[in-house]
């Protein structure tokens, strides 16, 4: 029997995790003034959708009841939402 007492190696350096900042979405909400080509180039025009990508989040919306049209961070989507809401629409971040 050994004497020697046991090695332990001392680890390597861990790396840290960083905490990501939690993104923001801009959620878009059905109404019943606005029309699908009015919603559709809002979205074009101020968070940068192409056509199709607008088409279906009007869709979404008329159908779900809300979509989220844009993610990111608070400062970003901020003033895209006041657009949004300039233009008529019912929008909020979350």
């Amino acid at each position: 029997m050994s004497t020697e007492k046991p090695q332990i190696e001392k680890e390597n350096e861990v790396d840290v995790l960083t905490q990501r900042e939690r993104e923001h979405e801009i959620i878009l909400y059905n109404d019943d003034v606005n029309t699908f080509d009015h919603v559709i180039n809002t979205l074009v025009d101020y968070c940068g959708h192409t056509y199709e990508q607008a088409e279906q989040c009007a869709y979404i919306v008329h159908f779900s009841g809300k979509c989220v049209v844009k993610t990111g961070s608070f400062e970003e989507l901020e003033p895209i939402c006041i657009k949004l809401l300039e233009a008529k629409l019912s929008a909020e971040i979350h």
